[in-house]
């Protein structure tokens, strides 16, 4: 006889209205794969940073991090073929990392990489250490841009050239842009991965590259890599439109890689079409990381079903993490890490757990179980509890 179905755990979830509804959990995915995946994408995993509980100091204003569950979640990563993107938003970086707790964050990551065979690491480099002034110039912009890619060259790290919040403010032009990058670029070791950030996830970077019309940024911008081809490993834009994207793709140099930013739609972009496909540059990536390097693994055996029945179910959660205001992106993804045990509690750099509502988070608890994304359903369900218990909600 076959053994009796286990029942489903159920909790008690907010479903508006000022009512808690009962939510029965489907269980995880199986997501194991036979080996170490190979992959013919390369897709980053930007990070995130854990907090330290422990710590006395005001979460507002300065950064306590857990090092240890911080570089352990880097090695999990790692484990699963993903690379990873260090010291970027998604590490709330310039929203309570500084630089010089991101700089030691970097120095500690490629320590870690060095003793992992195959391990992929990127840095960002950007210019938070430049006090907002009146007087700033592109000059200064471009001193402390020269200053962070020496750090991390220093230390052997490979470089994510990050947008600047000084430069979109003190820039006149897009030809201040493109004399910035020109001569940053012909100092770099190797080739770097520039990072176009929307102003959906930063508002600072409005208008990045001389513009707010779209499309003559992307001309900026496609100059900028044409110009430097030799020294860009690719380019990220994070402007959340697959048009946009797809259609910059198809107009980079030869070599030079397009790494989706677009965690609303990244499936697609991945896999492409007959004129090319997306590498992957995402902060989605450090929550489904599991799901993500199976699905990598099929494409590259050529499975095209397989690889969109395992990467599909996300993208409803994906989508709903980075809703809107989107730069809170980062608390779901903490969050998720504290649900999957990752970590042993929900405390962010800068307080940020709080940045997003209680009926915001129980949606991305049910829609990372719709995606099997809850390794151990009970320990999940036991935090969210608790989560409920301290915003006074019974979720018996």
């Amino acid at each position: 006889m076959n053994a009796p179905e286990k029942p489903k755990l159920k909790i008690r979830l907010p479903a508006g209205g000022r009512r808690l509804e009962e939510y029965r959990l489907r269980g995880p995915r199986d997501f194991a794969m036979l080996g170490k995946p190979k992959f013919d994408r390369v897709a980053l995993a930007a990070a995130h940073v854990v907090g330290d509980p422990y710590s006395a100091h005001d979460p507002w204003l300065e950064a306590a991090v857990d090092w240890d569950a911080t570089l352990a979640y880097r090695s999990y990563l790692w484990s699963l073929g993903l690379g990873v993107a260090e010291a970027m938003d998604t590490a709330q970086r310039g929203m309570g990392m500084d630089w010089s707790a991101s700089l030691e964050l970097i120095r500690r990551s490629i320590d870690a990489s060095r003793d992992v065979e195959g391990a992929v690491l990127f840095s960002g480099a950007g210019t938070d250490q430049l006090a907002p002034a009146a007087g700033v110039k592109p000059a200064d912009v471009l001193a402390a841009y020269e200053a962070q890619c020496g750090a991390i060259e220093a230390l052997g790290g490979r470089i994510v050239l990050m947008a600047s919040r000084a430069l979109a403010a003190c820039a006149r032009s897009a030809d201040d842009y493109r004399e910035v990058y020109a001569r940053l670029l012909s100092q770099v070791r190797e080739p770097v991965v520039i990072h176009w950030l929307g102003e959906m996830f930063d508002p600072a970077l409005a208008g990045y590259w001389g513009s707010r019309d779209p499309a003559d940024a992307m001309e900026t911008a496609l100059a900028v890599v044409s110009d430097n081809a030799a020294k860009v490993d690719g380019i990220k834009i994070s402007l959340l439109d697959k048009d946009k994207e797809v259609a910059m793709r198809r107009r980079l140099p030869a070599g030079v890689r397009m790494y989706t930013g677009d965690d609303l739609n990244y499936p697609e972009l991945i896999e492409g079409d007959a004129e090319g496909h997306s590498d992957a540059l995402l902060g989605i990536l450090d929550a489904i990381a599991p799901a993500a390097s199976a699905a990598l693994a099929w494409l590259a055996a050529g499975d095209r079903e397989g690889f969109r029945s395992l990467l599909g179910p996300t993208l409803p959660l994906s989508r709903h993490v980075f809703s809107a205001p989107t730069r809170f992106y980062k608390t779901g993804l903490v969050f998720l890490a504290w649900l999957n045990g990752h970590q042993d509690h929900f405390v962010m750099v800068g307080g940020q757990q709080s940045a997003r509502s209680i009926a915001h988070l129980a949606e991305t608890f049910r829609l990372a179980d719709a995606a099997g994304l809850l390794r151990d359903p009970e320990l999940a369900v036991a935090r969210m509890k608790r989560l409920l218990a301290v915003h006074g909600l019974d979720a018996r």
